[in-house]
Order: C-alpha cells, then structure tokens, then sequence
C-alpha cells in the first residue's frame, strides 16, 4: 500500500467499530456502563479529523456503530453506499481484537479501500498490530490531526511523522515519532454537524450537553495513568477566547448549554483558569460546566470563579485512601490535601465525583480497606473505585511485564481487575471492588444527601435508574 500523490480519494469514513460501547479517549479506554456520572461520550476524536478532512478538500461521514449494537454487515452495507477512499476507526487497547477484526471483511470486498487506525495502543505497539491484522494499512501514533491531514494530502508516506505502515509484500514501516501539536488554537472546530447531538445528554438532568477540549498534557506522569504518555508532560492550553467561540457555536447552532471541559489537568494553571472563567462570565452565556482538579491546587478564589462561570461539578482523581499507596503510584499528594480540597468545593455548592483504584500492584487487604473507609469519610456526591488497569504504555504495564503479576486481560477493564497485587489475587481484588461500590452507595447517610440534593422529578429519576445500574451490574459478575 503506497501513498504516491496520484490518489484523487475526496471521501473518508470514520467510525468507532462495531464493538462494546466504550469511552474511546485514549487515556480512558473504559465501558460505558461502568461510569456512573459520565454518560456514553460523543466521538469527539472524530469529529476533530472530520473537520481536518473537510480542510483537506474530503467529504467525511462519522458513525458510531457501538451505541445501537450494529453489526459488521452494517458497515459493509455503509461502505457500499458512501463508497469512500478512507476509512479510518478509534481502535482501544480492551477492545482491539473486536475494533480491528471487521477490516478484514471490508478489505474483501473494497481491496482499494485505505484502513487507517488511530488509539493509544499503537503509541507502543503499532508494528505488533499491523502484523497481526493484515487488512490495516495505516497506524497513527500520537496526535492524529496533523498527521491524518498529511495521510489525506498524499504526502509520500515515508515522510510523514508519527505512521508505522504496510508496502509492498507486507513489509511494515514505523516513522518517527510527530511532536506534539502546542498550537491547539489551529485546529478547526470538531464536525457536530455530523453526529446527531441528541444522543448525548446529562446524565442528572437529561438535557443536551458537549465535549469541549480544553488542554491537553500532564506533568505528573502517575504509574498508572496514560495521559502524560499520550498527551506529554507539558500542558497545552486552548485560549480562553478560542475556547468561548466553540462554546457559542454549540448555544447559538445547537442549543447546548451544558458541557463537560475536558482535559487530563484543569486547574494547574490558575491563571488561564481565572481567565477562561473571567472570558465565560464576561460573555453574558449562561451554562454549566464539569471538569476536573488535583486534589493539591484548588484555592478558595478560584474555585469560587468556577462556580460563578458555571461549574457544577468536579471530578478529582483521589485513587487511595492510604499514603502509602499514593506514595507508591506517585501521585504527589496527601490526605489533607484531599480533604481540604473537597471541603472546599463542597463549600462552593460544587459536586464533587471521587475516583479510586484499587488492585495497583503494591495493594493489601488493609490499604484497600483504608481506601473504602476515606471514600465513606469524604462522603462525596459520586464515586467510581475502579480495578487497576495496566494499560500498555503506562508506567504500570512495564511493571507488570517485569514483576510477573500475570497475564494482562482487558474483558472488563477498570471493572474486573487485569492483573494480581503483590498480596490479592484479581478475584478477591474484584470481591473488593463489588464489596466498596455497594456498601457506599446504600448508605442512609448518602441517600439521605442525595435526595436533599435533588431540584427536579427528571432528576431523580435519574439518580434512581443510575443507582440501580450500578448494584445490577456488581451482582452480575
């Protein structure tokens, strides 16, 4: 397969695979039933190429073939129709034997077809996937804007940064590495006019709500964690005026009001943080937001702006009740930073979603136990205790690999635990996991904050569906 500049190819399909519903972000490669506060995302990934696509002179489709269980054989009947030169697919580490498998078919029946794939698996493992599944011509490492646009242009393949692909008899290609983008600002708006908006609603509420990007990099690089592997160490902002141009478009096209600013670290910068909210407030726009925090750099007066640009709710990745295991997974935190932090955003009338881990190498029956009872202690409005996933790339894989904690399996990630502690077996890390999301969520004390929190029927109904979601699914399994 060569990219050699005659290719006239002006229609690309991009789609997430007929696969598990999953939160295709490359650092949260998660099933959807398993986020309680987080509803199935839009492909927010996508719509970013599409609207690369459609700068390259394309036209795009976008199809997420998860959320209805649609079939091979549904995209076979797509492609037929659409008859596009590129088909490019969100390919994740749990899922990628499901994610790839129907490019065989496609391949099949449209031999000219050019399959591309984009994912954090292939940041590691790009040739090993190519040499498994013949039918994927192009893997995409790193960021895949800049370098789908040189794909889509007819640049010579082997002059573009960050691809590992197939030419003639098979033979692989890795190219270097692309560095990352530090110009966010260039990139076009993502493609909503291309997805059906009302799919995607708050989980609390029902009404409309977006993704917003809003930075990308992490400094802290946690064993666990992808971001800082995916998106580097550095922190790259969005100006908050590129940030409040999106935001209109998404009020004033599409009647959107309610949105979830994503990045891998909100708040580290107080300053930009001051000015996105001064931007959102100053605009006359009346909306609600989400994101995240540290648990270490939230202060009164910004959180406080936070809250008066529209934040409802915060998630802070806490992920143990025990300073041994934050020391351990290096998350550069204390417990009175956790608490303080919470305190804080509990004072401002902002909802606070805690996320732990349990199952990380070094756990024990008495650090698990210490993390249960904090999350109890800080009480807060929402929890996830995920199972300790050794995504590859992360710090954590390597040290699996190294310290035999054996074979890594991805059937129910973050849900049922990849790997064995240095103390638990992963099936009594399970027991564990089951054990902590019950006994929090049917506590009287959180019901009854619960339900003095709630404003509408809708609401409620809500929470109760919710609820019921997540005690059904720990008695399954």
């Amino acid at each position: 397969m060569e990219n050699n500049g005659t290719n006239n190819a002006k229609k690309i399909f991009l789609i997430y695979p007929p696969s598990p519903v999953m939160n295709r972000e490359d650092r949260c490669q998660q099933p959807t039933d398993d986020l309680i506060v987080i509803p199935p995302l839009p492909p927010s990934d996508l719509m970013y190429l599409a609207s690369i696509a459609r700068e390259a002179g394309y036209e795009p489709k976008i199809k997420d073939y998860s959320l209805k269980n649609e079939t091979i054989e549904d995209l076979i009947n797509d492609i037929r129709k659409f008859q596009p030169d590129y088909l490019v697919l969100n390919a994740a580490t749990p899922t990628l034997n499901s994610d790839l498998a129907p490019l065989e078919a496609v391949k099949r029946e449209f031999p000219n077809i050019i399959t591309v794939a984009k994912g954090a698996h292939f940041n590691i493992l790009a040739k090993e996937t190519l040499e498994k599944f013949f039918a994927l011509d192009i893997a995409i490492m790193g960021e895949a804007e800049l370098t789908l646009k040189d794909i889509l242009l007819n640049k010579p393949l082997n002059e573009i940064q960050g691809i590992t692909y197939r030419v003639a008899n098979n033979v692989i290609l890795e190219n270097p590495k692309r560095p990352f983008n530090d110009n966010l600002d260039a990139l076009p708006y993502p493609a909503r006019d291309l997805i059906d908006n009302n799919i995607y609603r708050r989980p609390d509420t029902g009404e409309l709500q977006a993704v917003i990007k809003v930075s990308r990099g992490c400094p802290f690089h946690c064993f666990f964690c992808l971001a800082t592997p995916v998106s580097g160490a550095k922190v790259r902002y969005r100006s908050p005026e590129n940030i409040l141009g999106e935001i209109k478009e998404c009020y004033e096209k599409y009647g959107i009001k309610n949105f979830i600013f994503w990045s891998d670290i909100f708040n580290l910068n107080k300053e930009w943080v001051h000015n996105l909210c001064d931007t959102i407030i100053n605009s006359g726009m009346k909306i609600t937001f989400s994101t995240n925090s540290r648990a270490d750099t939230a202060d009164e007066d910004t959180v406080e702006l936070m809250k008066k640009a529209g934040c409802s709710l915060v998630s802070i990745g806490i992920e143990s009740g025990s300073q041994y295991m934050l020391d351990k997974m290096g998350k550069k935190i204390t417990l009175d930073d956790i608490k303080n932090t919470v305190k804080l955003f509990k004072k401002k009338g902002i909802k606070v979603y805690a996320y732990y881990v349990l199952g990380l190498p070094w756990e024990s029956e008495e650090t698990a136990k210490e993390t249960v009872e904090f999350s109890k202690k800080l009480n807060t409005q929402f929890v996830s205790y995920y199972t300790a996933t050794a995504l590859c790339g992360s710090r954590f894989y390597d040290y699996v690999k190294e310290h035999n904690l054996g074979d890594l399996n991805y059937d129910l990630p973050y849900f049922y635990p990849s790997v064995n502690t240095h103390h638990l077996s992963k099936e009594r890390v399970f027991e564990i996991h089951k054990n902590a999301v019950k006994s929090y969520y049917i506590r009287p004390k959180y019901i009854l904050m619960m339900l003095f929190q709630i404003r509408t029927f809708a609401e409620f109904k809500n929470y109760f569906k919710a609820g019921l979601r997540v005690l059904f699914r720990n008695k399954q399994h």
